[in-house]
């Protein structure tokens, strides 16, 4: 799962997505901001962490400075994909930044959202 570097994320420019297997989680830590630019360094690892088998997505927001219209419909998406596989994706520890473009959409009542990591993760 490990993609692009030796710690196991990916980067360009404005964002870097670090990504790790939990059991049968995957979590996704992106970093910087996801927007038309950057949006195919997170739909990339969401999709192979699907094709690996993990179905529940963990996505680590709390590096994540900014999110557009692109970058949401990554997460829905990923959303409808993992929910097909009998999944999820969770959000945790969301910036109040990004945490507003989900209420504004009300993209946030889709998501399972955490105020952790490990309580996504059932810790």
């Amino acid at each position: 799962m490990d993609r692009g570097t030796a710690t196991g994320g990916v980067s360009q420019g404005r964002l870097r997505v670090e990504v790790r297997a939990e059991g049968r989680s995957a979590v996704l830590a992106p970093a910087g901001e996801l927007d038309h630019h950057t949006a195919e360094l997170l739909r990339v690892p969401l999709d192979e962490a699907l094709t690996e088998g993990r179905s529940r997505l963990v996505l680590d927001c709390s590096q994540l400075a900014f999110c557009d219209s692109t970058g949401l419909n990554v997460l829905l998406t990923a959303r409808l994909k993992a929910e097909a596989a009998g999944g999820g994706v969770h959000l945790a520890a969301m910036q109040p930044v990004v945490a507003r473009v989900l209420e504004i959409t009300g993209a946030g009542a889709v998501f399972t959202l955490h105020e952790t990591v490990d309580a996504a993760l059932g810790r």
